[in-house]
């Protein structure tokens, strides 16, 4: 299954692609686990002190917030889904 890594957490775990092993069937909190468990490092950034997703992490699963439009971390996946984790992003 692969992630798709932006900004700063792709620095942290050194590609913006990053390929992990997941058994099927899997959901969203699988792929997420299987992410964590290869790139330790990545957790600070991405899970708050209850092991969920810190609020301004935005991690979507076929373009879509599963946290809004699905059952969240039990939203099943299929292996070619796509996975994106965000970091806050700021510009001007």
């Amino acid at each position: 299954m692969e992630w798709t890594l932006f900004a700063t957490l792709a620095e942290t775990a050194g590609d913006s692609e990053v390929s992990v092993d997941v058994d099927h069937p899997a959901t969203v909190g699988d792929a997420l686990d299987a992410l964590i468990d290869a790139h330790p490092s990545l957790a600070d950034d991405v899970l708050d002190e209850d092991g969920t997703v810190q609020d301004h992490i935005r991690l979507l699963h076929e373009g879509r917030d599963p946290f809004v439009e699905a059952e969240g971390l039990a939203t099943p996946v299929e292996a070619d889904d796509e996975l994106a984790l965000f970091p806050p992003v700021s510009g001007g």
